[in-house]
């Protein structure tokens, strides 16, 4: 007997991503339900003419956002998904097959990442499994301020899903570089309520350079062209600002 199946999903200001992500659930949703933070755009009026429903909640952070919608589910079994994600068909039959079979805790999903019109294949961009298709009974969303994750409890199975998650990420270069700062600021505090308080040479220099060569060079990241090229560039940058955002907070003001 096949299980019933709760899509959720959170929102904000998700207009150009949002029908393509729904439109593409084809039969595998038993209900969606989307947690919006109050867009003003045409994101809610998108998702209630796709029947789905839709919960407004002010955003609470990732972590407790994630949490929220999975908790709004009807169902046990969640699968939840960002705005920008798209799944393929043999994801869905992959799905289709899970619902009739379940095992374990959960499922991972491979994402495949379409970055400024190239699939990118390398860098450690893919297959960046997600664990995405749980059974909410077994397992919590987990994190701080960022890198959320599900974590199911010790000893659970998860399993893996064939099929491509497809994710709509970057548009351009300018988008990618407007989303670093924002996110390089809150993993600055993120460090520090880690407990780190300060930001070294070390971390400043070489840890750039690392991540660079580690994605361009020993990941393959050079294979994907000038994606490849500008992922590894910025994604070094990232590291970069993130550790100067935490050194300059940490820093006191001249009196």
């Amino acid at each position: 007997m096949s299980l019933s199946l709760s899509v959720v999903i959170i929102t904000f200001n998700e207009e150009r991503n949002i029908g393509r992500c729904l439109d593409a659930l084809g039969d595998i949703a038993d209900e969606v339900v989307v947690v919006d933070s109050f867009s003003t755009d045409e994101t809610v009026s998108i998702c209630e003419s796709r029947q789905a429903r839709v919960v407004q909640q002010a955003f609470a952070g990732y972590v407790e956002q994630k949490n929220f919608a999975t908790a709004q589910a009807r169902f046990d079994y969640v699968l939840q998904l960002d705005a920008d994600e798209v799944l393929t068909e043999e994801l869905r039959q992959s799905i289709r097959e899970a619902k009739q079979n379940w095992q374990g805790a959960g499922y991972t999903l491979a994402r495949l990442t379409n970055y400024c019109g190239t699939w990118v294949r390398h860098g450690g961009w893919y297959p960046d499994r997600k664990l995405r298709l749980y059974d909410r009974r077994l397992g919590r969303w987990t994190g701080l301020l960022l890198h959320e994750r599900y974590e199911v409890t010790v000893g659970q199975h998860v399993g893996a899903l064939s099929g491509d998650l497809l994710h709509y990420s970057y548009d351009s270069v300018a988008q990618h570089v407007t989303q670093l700062n924002r996110f390089t600021s809150i993993a600055a505090e993120e460090l520090a309520l880690r407990g780190k308080q300060n930001a070294t040479l070390f971390h400043l220099l070489l840890k750039p350079i690392w991540k660079f060569v580690h994605g361009y060079f020993l990941r393959l990241g050079f294979l994907d062209g000038f994606a490849g090229l500008c992922i590894a560039s910025i994604s070094a940058g990232g590291v970069f600002l993130k550790y100067a955002k935490l050194r300059t907070q940490s820093t006191p003001s001249a009196k």
